[in-house]
């Protein structure tokens, strides 16, 4: 499986296609749908799905764009359906004073193995953040995609609808922290980061 990361929108969340031969699945498409439509025209993929670590505005931007370009079912885990359509819920009328909005999500993500194509993962559900988010863990690539849970020396916000530090704390103490050190820790925001670096290195978490 490659991966490609773009970082999108007007805070630069990062999305992710992930290829598998001519089949391919977007994560996050935060903003600027043409930079990912032409990735997408570029690999020439089908896609198969759109997943959504979390709905806040800057990881839904392009969510629509993408969904009638591509007629790519969507991902979401049901604790944040209706914040695809509430601007007052996924932030966009808060911190951008615009309402984003959305169609609602196709499939509810739930904690446990999700196979789509030829792609298959684990969902971690790992709230905190936001009372939906999840992760999406690929043991054969020794990967997670962490949307903004964990990043390389920081957390995500917690001061947001639904955010709550401890049970932050324990998403990435119980569930991030519990995989194999080695495991690229690919985030909403910045760099790509391991668990082992984290663990060390976080100065809000360590293990």
């Amino acid at each position: 499986m490659e991966i490609i990361a773009r970082p999108v929108g007007m805070v630069q969340a990062n999305c992710y296609i992930l290829k598998e031969g001519s089949n391919g699945i977007v994560v996050d498409p935060g903003g600027d749908a043409e930079i990912i439509l032409s990735i997408i025209k570029e690999h020439n993929l089908d896609i198969n799905a759109i997943l959504l670590t979390h709905a806040h505005f800057d990881h839904i931007g392009a969510l629509e764009q993408i969904r009638q370009k591509t007629n790519a079912p969507v991902y979401l885990h049901q604790a944040e359906h209706e914040w695809l359509s509430d601007p007052n819920l996924n932030g966009s009328y808060k911190l951008i004073g615009q309402s984003i909005v959305a169609a609602p999500a196709e499939f509810s993500v739930v904690e446990g193995g999700l196979t789509i194509g030829e792609f298959s993962m684990q969902v971690y559900h790992t709230p905190g953040h936001s009372p939906g988010s999840v992760s999406y863990i690929f043991p054969e690539q020794q990967l997670v995609i962490s949307g903004d849970v964990l990043f390389q020396k920081g957390i995500g916000r917690t001061d947001l609808p639904g955010g709550d530090i401890d049970v932050l704390e324990h998403s990435i103490r119980e569930k991030l922290y519990q995989l194999p050190e080695k495991y690229q820790v690919l985030s909403g925001h910045g760099p790509i980061t391991t668990i082992q670096a984290e663990k060390v290195g976080n100065p809000f978490f360590q293990a």
